[in-house]
Order: C-alpha cells, then sequence, then structure tokens
C-alpha cells in the first residue's frame, strides 16, 4: 500500500492545470462502443480509474490507439459481447463503478449487455435501479444473479423509444439511458434528467456522431433514434472537481496560486460557493487567480443565521467537493453547517480531521458543523487513511497546511481520480513524497 509523506505549514505559489474531467472521460469513453468508426478523444486523465475503463474496453475487441498525451483513438468495429460472460472480464468490470456505463451502448447497438456488480468509492448506497428501470422501458429485460454479482441486459425485440421520469436524477444513470436510446426506435423523453456539465458534453458528442438530442442542459432530454452513429473528434472538459480542490488548497496554506484553462462558464455556482468562505479568487480570462490570503471569513445568512453549504444535483453545488469545503473551513473565522444529503458515510473522514486539532461537531452521517479555527491554532501532523477519491484529497490538503510530518495511506484511492499529483504539487513548492 502505497502513501504520501508530507511536511506541511508551506506557503506555495505558481500555476496549475487541472487534469480531463474523470467523471466525463468515464461517459464518454463508453461511447466509443455505439459505432463501428472511429473515435477520437482528448484531455483523458492518467488515472486509474480512467486506465481501467480503456483496459476494459480493449478486452471487448476495441482498438485502441495513444496518439499522444491524453488523446487516444479508439475502433470498436471486432467487438465481442459474449466476452463479457467471462472470469476475466467479470473481474475486471468489478473492480470499477464506471463499467455500468458499458450496458447502454452495448444494448443500443447489439441488443445485449453483461455487467458485474460494479465497485468505487464506499460512500454508502449507491444503487443501479435507475439504470435497469430505464432499460425496462426502453423495451429491455435483465437479470441479476446474487450468487455472482452479475447483470444480464438484453432486449430481444429491439429498444423503443418512450416517456420515462427518473425516480432520481442519477447521473451515471442519465448517461446510460441516453447513450441506450440513441438508437431506439422512435423518440424518447427522459424527464428528470441530470443535466451537469458531463451530461451535456456526451450530449454534444452523440450529436456529432450523428444524435438527435436535444434539451442539452435542462432536465428534459429528448431523443429521436437514429439507425447508426459515425465518428468523431472530442475534447474533455477540465475538472471541475479538481479545480475546486486546488481553490481549498490555495486558501488552507495561505498560498497565491493560478488555476489556468478551467473553462470558467461550465463551473456554475462553485467559485460562489467558496467566496462564501470568504475565500478571494480572480477570474483572469479563462483563469482562475487565488491570491496569498492570512485569513478568511465565513458569511452568515442575511438573518445572521449560521452559513449551511449542501450538496445538490446540478446546477446546485456538487458532493465531490464537500469534502474540500468542510476541510477548508476548519481554519476559517466563523462556523459553517455542512449538510452531504446526497450519499452516506462521506463525512465518516472528520475523525482524522478532528485528531489533527479541527474543532468538528458531526451531528449525524449526513451533517457536520465546523467551528473555524481562525489560523490562531495549526492542525498538527499525523498519520491517517483515504477512505475515497475526495476525502483522501482533502486529508492531502489539510496535512499540506499542518504543522510537522502528515502521513497519508492508502493513495491508490487518491490515484483513482487525481493524475500525477506529488509532482504537480512539488511544482508549486509542497514537500511531499511518494513512499511505498
Amino acid at each position: 500500500m502505497g502513501a504520501f509523506e508530507i511536511i506541511g505549514g508551506k506557503k506555495l505559489s505558481g500555476e496549475i492545470t487541472p487534469q480531463g474531467a474523470k467523471n466525463e472521460a468515464l461517459q464518454v469513453i463508453n461511447a466509443v462502443l455505439l459505432t463501428k468508426e472511429e473515435v477520437i478523444i482528448n484531455n483523458i486523465p492518467d488515472i486509474i480509474d480512467v486506465n481501467k475503463l480503456i483496459d476494459l474496453l480493449k478486452t471487448l475487441g476495441v482498438k485502441i490507439k495513444k496518439l499522444s498525451s491524453g488523446s487516444y483513438s479508439f475502433k470498436a468495429d471486432e467487438i465481442d459481447v459474449d466476452f463479457m460472460t467471462s472470469d476475466e472480464f467479470k473481474k475486471k468490470g468489478a473492480s470499477l463503478r464506471g463499467s455500468i456505463m458499458v450496458v447502454g451502448p452495448l444494448l443500443a447497438r447489439f441488443g445485449k449487455g453483461y455487467i458485474p456488480k460494479p465497485g468505487g468509492d464506499k460512500i454508502g448506497r449507491r444503487r443501479l435501479d435507475t439504470h435497469f428501470i430505464g432499460f425496462q422501458k426502453l423495451g429491455a429485460e435483465f437479470e441479476y444473479n446474487k450468487d455472482t454479482n452479475f447483470y444480464k441486459a438484453h432486449s430481444p425485440n429491439g429498444l423503443k423509444g418512450t416517456y420515462m421520469l427518473l425516480d432520481e436524477a442519477s447521473v451515471t444513470g442519465t448517461a446510460n439511458i441516453i447513450m441506450a436510446s440513441v438508437m431506439a426506435k422512435g423518440k424518447t423523453t427522459i424527464y428528470n434528467a441530470a443535466c451537469e456539465p458531463y451530461i451535456q458534453q456526451l450530449c454534444e458528442m452523440l450529436n456529432s456522431m450523428g444524435a438527435k438530442i436535444s434539451g442539452i442542459g435542462s432536465n428534459k432530454i429528448y431523443i429521436e433514434g437514429v439507425e447508426e452513429l459515425n465518428g468523431c473528434n472530442h475534447t474533455i472538459l477540465p475538472d471541475m472537481i479538481e479545480i475546486g480542490s486546488f481553490i481549498g488548497l490555495a486558501a488552507m496554506t495561505q498560498s497565491e496560486i493560478t488555476i489556468k484553462n478551467v473553462a470558467y462558464d461550465k463551473l456554475g455556482v462553485i467559485p460562489e460557493v467558496f467566496k462564501k468562505l470568504g475565500i478571494k479568487l480572480e477570474r483572469r480570462n479563462d483563469d482562475i487567480y487565488i491570491p496569498s490570503q492570512e485569513y478568511y471569513e465565513i458569511e452568515s445568512f442575511i438573518d445572521g443565521s449560521i452559513m449551511t453549504i449542501s450538496d445538490a444535483p446540478w446546477p446546485g453545488f456538487t458532493p465531490d467537493l464537500l469534502s474540500i469545503i468542510l476541510v477548508t473551513a476548519t481554519q476559517a473565522r466563523g462556523s459553517v453547517l455542512i449538510h452531504q444529503k446526497m450519499f452516506e458515510s462521506r463525512l465518516f473522514f472528520v475523525d482524522k480531521l478532528i485528531d489533527m486539532g479541527a474543532q468538528i461537531i458531526l451531528c449525524d452521517p449526513h451533517r457536520a458543523t465546523v467551528i473555524g479555527l481562525e489560523r490562531k491554532t495549526s492542525l498538527r501532523g499525523i498519520t491517517m487513511t483515504s477512505p475515497d477519491i475526495r476525502a483522501g484529497v482533502s486529508l492531502l490538503i489539510a496535512a499540506l497546511s499542518a504543522e510537522g510530518k502528515s502521513t497519508v495511506l492508502n493513495i491508490e484511492q487518491i490515484d483513482r481520480g487525481y493524475e500525477n499529483i506529488e509532482q504537480r504539487l512539488l511544482n508549486l513548492g509542497a514537500q511531499i513524497k511518494r513512499v511505498n
């Protein structure tokens, strides 16, 4: 198990460029299965989860070439769908949550798809009902073997367009259903669809391949089925979670940092939520400049009550950044209630922050109150374990701001979502070392 050793308490400075978006990559890479023609995707992040998906598609017969750093060519003209029942595919698919999104495109193109119960973060119950109910409404049938954790889906009479109201605005569920619908006969309407920028990007990519999707950016998506799709050239957005992580890092370490090429207009409320913590940031063309700040003070509501920051489906605040907000608030002036509504267990990493000296009251599995230390007391370095991707980076930010040495264990979780993170932090002046 790898670890990071960090000597904290240092101010950082310089420029950092966010990687391509992990969550978009996991969607659009699966979309190459919808066509036999070549698809080129640029700005693919070099991270464990994405590399696992690329390897998974390769085992299915997708021809993959690396064109340059972050750019790949995919050609799915000779797919072995039945290979999905093999032990090798079951093992690889079970280690990656994004593997569920192979089912939609394979149902659309081949009329069948198989997948083991996917893995990924251990952050509470993340059910797959939305995916399969959507497939059923399109005319698919599916079976689940609880002994082998294996799903089988097939459409004996082909997929047919329909109206559906999703039971939740699931991002991966919406993506999967959209990919299944683009070649279904007739018109499909998906209401209560997720509308994140990454879903918008997927829809734009599919339209460039010949799909007919409208309502992009709203929670009501309309799809006119087509007979086949062609190839395309697509570029992935910068990762908004990395961008938010770097804003929090700059504030916690009193650093002057410029985040380059952030696709600012796609960030939604993210910059404004960090401003609620009192963090100064400035848009400079398509960059974000964060000046060194000795103090930042949490706002209160107009009536004087304590600020509450919670997650919500887009265009609300993304749940992936709540842990970054929580850690950043530990050195602020004032108090804030963090309310994690969308997932369970994501706040359980706060015990490590408390061990570092943070003042946090864990109210229940979904709510934590942070009383800022106002930099009167620094966090102290400890040894801690990363429970998931986002909590892992939050602990890494805490360690970089803390006095003394910290060790972060289980950094494979961080590597799942952040590309070459230690080298990029070293370039800013951080004192961090990877050890085995």
